[in-house]
């Protein structure tokens, strides 16, 4: 059975990031440094002592990273292996291990971008692009509007920015915490809080995925039937769209579609091993579920939770170690 790690949607002090100028960074340069989260997979980095490697530490492993030329930013490539690399640009970076490209990798705090957030009764939709807010303020008839915007807060809670339409301030306020539209049910990363004119509007912002990618998801429950012991079943949310993991004897990929009205998963291919009638059943019934499944949602212990609209529901809990 794996161990459960609760989801940390909370975020914690950073240890700070440094950029260079230059392309290559010999070993006196200044490195990066810092926790960061990429999704749903936490990761510190750190400079390992007398050497100008960088380390990655992530679950229960961590890989070394030697410096390599890049055009922007800090680039770090595992020696001997092109397809692990960490690319550090500010305050956001990009993992990649083994040639699979995790969410992008921010430090507490810290937004994608574009970052985008919505709000409902009244309708409102804000997008942070660089230095402009494109917004479509509540009760708003004559659409989106796009203004220059300032960051003026940044800690590891959150962001707070500031623009002016109008000669009415106005302020959007970001919080790293787990939010549920107040119409779809669809959750979200970040709450967010618009404020116009002294008038506030609540609402979600930040890319769903976040919550399901960067992480191996352990099955625990199949519909409320639990699941045969020491058996595996595995659920992982990769780039591209792609969803990969073992269901019970074989391993399984294939693909989803995550929007604001739920999710949906397309056919899946599989490996042809035959393993005891049980195994071979429960895998069966893994992989019918999983082709009904409607909802994806975090629940209050950091679970996942797939759900058909029978409320048949697959729960599981993140891997705390990497799988073999």
């Amino acid at each position: 059975m794996c161990s459960r790690r609760v989801l940390m949607l909370s975020v914690v002090i950073s240890a700070g990031l440094a950029t260079t100028a230059c392309s290559f960074l010999p070993k006196a340069s200044k490195r990066v440094s810092g926790v960061y989260s990429c999704g749903q997979l936490e990761i510190v980095v750190s400079s390992v002592e007398d050497s100008n490697l960088i380390g990655v530490d992530y679950l229960d492993r961590r890989i070394l990273l030697e410096p390599a030329e890049s055009a922007s930013g800090a680039l770090y490539v595992a020696p001997g292996d092109e397809t692990t690399r960490f690319w550090s640009k500010g305050e956001r970076a990009t993992l990649t291990m083994q040639g699979q490209t995790y969410p992008e990798c921010l430090q507490p705090g810290g937004l994608e971008m574009p970052f985008e957030a919505r709000g409902n009764e009244p309708f409102w939709h804000a997008t942070i692009e660089g230095q402009e807010l494109l917004l479509t303020r509540p009760y708003e008839e004559e659409g989106t509007r796009r203004i220059p915007v300032e960051l003026q807060t940044a800690n590891q809670h959150g962001r707070i920015f500031v623009a002016n339409l109008d000669d009415w301030p106005i302020t959007l306020t970001v919080a790293r915490q787990l939010c549920e539209d107040s119409m779809s049910g669809a959750q979200y990363p970040a709450q967010v809080r618009l404020t116009v004119k002294g008038e506030e509007f609540n609402g979600c912002g930040g890319d769903p995925q976040r919550l399901f990618r960067g992480a191996e998801w352990v099955v625990e429950d199949l519909a409320g039937g639990g699941i045969i012991d020491r058996s595996r079943i595995t659920i992982e949310f990769l780039e591209g769209n792609r969803i990969a993991g073992r269901s019970s004897c074989n391993r399984y990929t294939g693909s989803y579609k995550l929007g604001s009205e739920g999710i949906t998963f397309g056919p899946m291919a599989a490996t042809r091993m035959v393993c005891a009638p049980a195994l071979m059943q429960q895998e069966d019934r893994f992989l019918n579920l999983l082709g009904r499944v409607v909802s994806a949602k975090i629940g209050g212990q950091g679970e996942l939770l797939l759900s058909t609209p029978e409320d048949d529901t697959i729960r599981a809990f993140q891997s705390n170690q990497v799988s073999p």
